[in-house]
């Protein structure tokens, strides 16, 4: 398989995933943290580190943001428990 192709499926593999998780917000972070060691704060990490990686600056709050699908600082207010 070409590298471009799994690059578009790693991709569409994350959306998948986000879209998922924002389906979820019953999944408290500390839930996705004690069963598979990451969370949605991991995750915008993740995404803002591998956009440094490319020269590209990604805030915290636009990492978030991208994961969350809304400010963070509102899905706290709405569906942290």
């Amino acid at each position: 398989m070409k590298d471009t192709i799994i690059k578009e499926l790693q991709s569409a593999v994350f959306e998948r995933l986000i879209k998922h998780l924002s389906e979820r917000k019953d999944v408290q972070n500390i839930d996705l943290m004690n069963l598979a060691g990451f969370c949605r704060n991991c995750l915008s990490k993740w995404y803002r580190e591998e956009a440094q990686k490319k020269g590209i600056n990604v805030s915290d709050t636009i990492a978030r943001e991208h994961v969350y699908g809304m400010p963070y600082s509102e899905w706290k207010e709405k569906y942290q428990k």
